[in-house]
């Protein structure tokens, strides 16, 4: 018996790396997930490893029209949520005085417009007792020269986690942030690399930013996703845990 029999789930972003390994752990749970992606090839691939209790739906978080025929299609299919991980995210090197107008509409669309209609445009669907995931990241709360952009969201999502716990507490509805550190996931290890060297960890190398000596691994960060989606963390609401080697702690 999984610790998910009967759910459903979104996880937004799920063609690789934390969202895909995500998926992975709730499918097996026996969770009926569904994954979004930008891409139909990666998004095809991802339900190919996910298995039969995948539902790909392909759009693009930052655009509401995608969102909207996101939920109508959870809406007809299950009819409820219980379980929305808000992965979707993705970030650039741009120290002050780089940093373009582009760069920064992309990221703060996709990484914060995106978690904020996601999870409002779920709101309808989800069910007492639903549990909602933002993933934010310890760039957030230590200082990576060249990432202000992506910390600046990632920081916000976890104010936001905060907020939305308090407004759905008369609902049931936990809201919590996941934060992972330098984790080695295809997005992770091309961000890393532009970074100067000494910010650079690699699976080939100990990491310099994690006390554990490495990088971590998808899998680690799908389980902590899974406790926060279960209920083994039923009182557990408002929270952030940290899954970073210790990078922030220690």
């Amino acid at each position: 018996m999984g610790q998910l029999d009967g759910r459903n789930a979104l996880v937004t972003g799920a063609t690789g790396g934390i969202g895909l390994a995500i998926a992975r752990r709730f499918a097996a749970e026996g969770a009926t997930v569904y994954l979004t992606g930008r891409r139909e090839a990666e998004l095809d691939a991802a339900v190919a490893q996910v298995g039969p209790r995948a539902v790909a739906v392909r759009g693009d978080v930052s655009d509401l029209g995608d969102l909207d025929r996101l939920f109508a299609e959870i809406a007809d299919r299950s009819g409820r949520l219980d379980v929305v991980v808000a992965n979707a995210g993705v970030g650039e090197y741009g120290p002050l005085g780089t940093i373009t107008e582009r760069e920064y509409d992309r990221t703060t669309s996709i990484n914060l417009k995106g978690t904020i209609f996601t999870v409002q445009k779920a709101l309808p669907l989800l069910t007492a007792g639903a549990s909602v995931v933002l993933l934010s990241s310890s760039a957030a709360l230590r200082a990576v020269p060249g990432l202000g952009v992506y910390a600046a969201t990632k920081a916000a999502i976890r104010s936001l986690a905060r907020t939305w716990a308090a407004e759905l507490a008369d609902r049931g509805i936990r809201v919590n942030a996941l934060t992972p550190g330098p984790v080695e996931t295809p997005g992770g290890d091309e961000l890393r690399a532009a970074l100067p060297h000494g910010d650079r960890p690699t699976t080939a190398e100990p990491a310099p930013l994690s006390p554990l000596g490495r990088v971590g691994r998808p899998d680690e960060v799908a389980a902590t996703a899974l406790y926060l989606a279960s209920d083994q963390s039923a009182f557990t609401t408002g929270a952030e845990l940290l899954v970073d080697g210790g990078v922030t702690q220690l």
